[in-house]
Formats: C-alpha cells, sequence, structure tokens
C-alpha cells in the first residue's frame, strides 16, 4: 500500500469514526459549543476586564434582546470613542492602559506608556531577518511563528510574575505592528515581484500611524485614514473572556504556560473564517453581490439575490450572509455602529459614495431577510456585527486583504494580554479542564493475523 491509499484508507474512515449523533448531545445535557439551549454562553468563569451584553434574562428565564452594549474594565466603549473623539486626539494606547491597569491613565502616565509602545516597536535583526527569510502567504501564521521566536530573545520567558506579564505584554502589542507590517512587504516582494520596503518605526507617530507608514510609506494615507485604523485597533482591543481567541488564551494559560506559547494559541483561533477571518469573507460577498446586482438601489432584485445566498446557490454557497449575525449581540452591535459612521466620512474622501449607499441597503435588507428566511420575523432579531464595515474601511485606506485579520490580532493582543494575566492571578487558580463523555462502544482486541 502506497502512501496515497493509505492517506484513502484514513480518510474514508473519518466518516464513522467523527460520527456522533446529534440527539445525543441533548440526551446527555452537552452544551455544544458551550452553548446553552436558549443560545446564550456556558458561564465558564469571572472576569474584570470586559463585558458583551446584548440581552437581559427575565424572571421567567427568557432572554430579552437589548441593544447591546460593549464595556471596557467597566466603561461603555461608546462613552470611551466619543470622550476620546471629543477631544481630537487618537486612544488606542490609552485603551491599551486602561485594559491592563483597569482605570484610565492620567497625562503623564499616557504619555509614559505611549513613548514606552513606540520604543519597543522596533526588531532586532535577526527577528527582522527571519521574517525576511520565510516564504508563507498567511501573515497569520507567520505572525504566530515570530511570537513563539520571541521567546528566544526574552531573558526570562517562563516567568509569570505580575511586573513581567506587564512587560511581555507590552513587548507584544507594541511588536505585532511591526511583524504584520514585514510579514506583508515579504509576502508583497515575494509573491507580487514589488520592491521591498523594510521602514523602522518612528518614534513621534502612534500606533495606527506608524502601520499604516510601514504598509504603505510617508505620503501615502490621510489623517482620516490613521483615526478610522485607530478606531478599529479601539473596538477589536477585547471582547470579553468568551470570545474563541480569548478563551484558547485563559485555557492555555491556565496550564501556567508561557505567554509567547498561551498567545500562539490565540492567533491560532483568531485565524479561523468563523472568528477574525469573518471580515475577509464579507468583503468577498460584496465583491460579488457588486457584480452580480445589476442595479444597487432596487430592493426586489437585491432581495432575490439575498435568497440565493441563503439557499446556498450563490456566492460561496455556505449559505450565510456574512457579517449578518453574533452570537451575544441581537439587536445591534455598538462597534459596527461606531465604525459605520466614520466609514461614511471615509466612503466620501475616497469618492466611494455609492458603494456605501449599496452595504447600507444591502444591511437593511440583508437582516428583514435572513429574518423572513428563517420564519423568526420580530420573535428573533439580528443584527450586521463590526465585520461587515470593517473590511470596506481596511480596503478603502488602501490596505490588503492579506492584513484585514493581522489587524484585528494587532488589537486584541491587548485583550489576549489582559485576559491572560487575570488568568494567572486568581486567588485560586484551577487549570481549565472540561469534561467529554465517550459514546464509542467497547469493543475486543483482535490479533493482527485475524484482522
Amino acid at each position: 500500500m502506497d502512501s496515497k491509499q493509505l492517506i484513502k484508507v484514513l480518510s474514508d474512515r473519518i466518516a464513522e469514526t467523527s460520527n456522533i449523533d446529534k440527539e445525543l448531545f441533548a440526551k446527555m445535557g452537552v452544551k455544544r459549543g458551550l452553548r446553552n439551549e436558549d443560545h446564550s454562553g456556558v458561564l465558564a468563569g469571572l472576569t474584570r476586564v470586559g463585558d458583551v451584553v446584548g440581552y437581559e434574562r427575565q424572571q421567567d428565564g427568557t432572554l430579552k434582546p437589548i441593544p447591546g452594549k460593549l464595556f471596557y474594565r467597566g466603561i461603555d466603549v461608546e462613552a470611551l470613542v466619543q470622550g476620546i473623539q471629543s477631544e481630537n486626539r487618537l486612544g488606542f494606547e490609552e485603551t491599551a492602559y486602561l485594559l491592563l491597569a483597569g482605570k484610565l491613565p492620567d497625562k503623564a502616565q499616557l504619555d509614559a506608556f505611549t513613548s514606552h509602545i513606540v520604543q519597543t516597536m522596533p526588531l532586532n535583526h535577526q527577528a527582522t531577518m527571519n521574517i525576511l527569510l520565510l516564504q508563507g502567504t498567511n501573515i497569520m501564521n507567520i505572525l504566530a511563528r515570530s511570537v513563539l521566536e520571541l521567546y528566544t530573545y526574552d531573558e526570562d520567558p517562563d516567568n509569570i510574575s505580575p511586573d513581567n506579564l506587564i512587560h511581555q505584554s507590552i513587548n507584544l502589542i507594541s511588536k505585532f505592528p511591526t511583524i504584520i507590517a514585514y510579514a506583508y512587504q515579504v509576502l508583497r516582494h515575494d509573491k507580487m515581484g514589488r520592491s521591498l520596503h523594510v521602514r523602522h518605526p518612528r518614534e513621534n507617530y502612534s500606533v495606527a500611524e506608524n502601520f499604516l507608514y510601514m504598509m504603505k510609506g510617508p505620503g501615502n494615507y490621510t489623517e482620516l485614514d490613521v483615526k478610522i485604523l485607530d478606531l478599529a485597533l479601539i473596538l477589536h482591543a477585547d471582547h470579553g473572556g468568551g470570545n474563541n481567541s480569548t478563551f484558547s488564551v485563559r485555557v492555555t494559560s491556565s496550564t501556567e504556560t508561557d505567554t509567547y506559547s498561551a498567545i500562539a494559541a490565540g492567533i491560532g483561533s483568531l485565524k479561523g473564517p468563523l472568528h477574525g477571518g469573518a471580515n475577509v469573507k464579507v468583503n468577498g460577498m460584496l465583491a460579488d453581490m457588486k457584480e452580480n446586482i445589476k442595479n444597487w438601489k432596487d430592493v426586489q432584485e437585491i432581495d432575490a439575490y439575498l435568497t440565493k445566498v441563503l439557499n446556498k446557490e450563490a456566492y460561496d454557497k455556505t449559505g450565510l450572509i456574512y457579517g449578518i449575525g453574533h452570537a451575544v449581540y441581537t439587536i445591534s452591535d455598538p462597534r459596527a455602529g461606531l465604525l459605520k459612521e466614520m466609514a461614511r466620512e471615509l466612503a466620501k474622501e475616497k469618492g466611494r459614495e455609492d458603494e456605501f449607499a449599496f452595504m447600507e441597503l444591502i444591511e437593511d435588507r440583508g437582516v428583514e431577510v435572513f429574518l423572513d428566511y428563517k420564519k423568526q420575523g420580530a420573535k428573533q432579531r439580528t443584527c450586521i456585527n463590526v465585520d461587515y464595515y470593517s473590511g470596506f474601511v481596511y480596503d478603502a485606506i488602501g490596505l490588503p486583504e492579506e492584513v484585514f485579520t493581522p489587524i484585528f490580532a494587532m488589537a486584541r493582543i491587548v485583550g489576549w494580554t489582559a485576559h491572560r494575566i487575570e488568568e494567572l492571578n486568581f486567588s485560586s487558580k484551577r487549570i481549565i479542564r472540561p469534561a467529554y463523555k465517550n459514546v464509542r462502544p467497547l469493543q475486543d482486541f483482535t490479533p493482527l493475523k485475524d484482522r
């Protein structure tokens, strides 16, 4: 039997060995996907980092949908963003300080923190050369590899004291933009035959501007580009302890493994198209709709095409309208609302107002068509999520799809490190170990000669 035949024999067994009757999950009280029957999340832990609110539980136990709210350390993110914007300044660094420290910084603390972030952004020569030598097409994988490599440059990588955890956290927050930008430049050079530009981060730039500078070079981005990227980073910085990638970081951290291994686990989780990779799917879906819907203002034509998508007859034939629906938010995703308003400004600056109006109409019709298709109507509301407009924003400021999900990681590294610190500093720590029930019948061992 050659290798090809062996692989075929093993793959033919998957349908039988991996198939579990769905009825068994309900019969045995298993919470599939760590979800209750009403689709709320199973309570697996406690946190003081952030909170995601999309419904209220009534006295009879039912869930009542409410407008979505996101809190960082008890502060409403909408109030955080509006406060920062009212002072006409950027806020990602301030958000990072808030999530790590638990309270907003004063000016001296913010200046010191911002300065430390920027001074830590450069990679050493060996780390830079290792990225330049890689020839991968997926930047998330290069990011994970580079994070694991940073372990080797850390003088005390396994130390989980609070001081060292903060030191490692700031180091990762600052280096993610540089790793991602350099990895893209290598991909651009190696796969697209373009010039290779490796720009050193500038000390007087914010994280958002440094990333655009390293990606695009001086003079190739606007003030609004920087502001909206900064906003996107704020909105993606954390989303509670229950999202898949943060939970992955907490699970691995509960074993007291090193910071770099735990963060690499989060990167692997975020990479998936059902999590951080969703904004790329939204962009692909919208491009498909622009091509196949002739009249961008025709509600009937839009509804008909969205129905085709749901019927698995259009786009990628998965039956999903990407960017619509969320595990927690029901009536609205606060991140989507904040990003949409600035995206409107961006559309005007870039001359893409017709495209933006088309997206708004798809947003409106997508929700209604989905509810009608599912026969849910007003009983179960749904809404667009932050991914719906983030892809448009990144594209409009001239960033390639290859960095869409890495940008998500560039922001979420803040939440990951904050949750890791919390997980390792509980007064009564316990390794996270859920139970799985075996439903495979027992069988006898058969001697090799009798098989």
